[in-house]
């Protein structure tokens, strides 16, 4: 954990999230500026940056993230369709600095996006 990082003290219970699944390798909660009906960040305990500061290391847990996301989309019931987004870096919309997934369902998302 780092310990100026938002998602570090959201995972830590220091602030507060509805949490809508943890388990010992990831922590998702609603996001707080929706852009679909489900939009759910999926966040791995593991304090990475970014995709372009993984290493081969991670790649466990960043496919872990995905079928985490898939389990929450079934859950929910968006069996029309959803997307998972990595925004990497400023110029794609990243804003907090530790990898999150965006699982985003529950509406026709349009392509292309942004």
């Amino acid at each position: 954990m780092t310990p100026d990082c938002l998602f570090c003290k959201i995972i830590e219970g220091e602030i507060p999230s509805k949490k809508v699944f943890e388990d010992d390798r990831v922590f998702a909660f609603e996001d707080i500026d929706p852009k679909a009906p489900t939009h759910v960040l999926i966040i791995p305990k593991k304090h990475i940056v970014g995709l372009k500061e993984a290493d081969p290391n991670d790649a466990e847990i960043l496919g872990y993230m995905q079928l985490a996301a898939a389990k929450l989309a079934n859950e929910r019931k968006l069996e029309s369709g959803y997307r998972t987004v990595l925004n990497v870096g400023p110029d794609a919309g990243q804003s907090v600095f530790h990898i999150h997934l965006h699982l985003l369902g529950g509406r026709k998302l349009s392509w292309p996006p942004g």
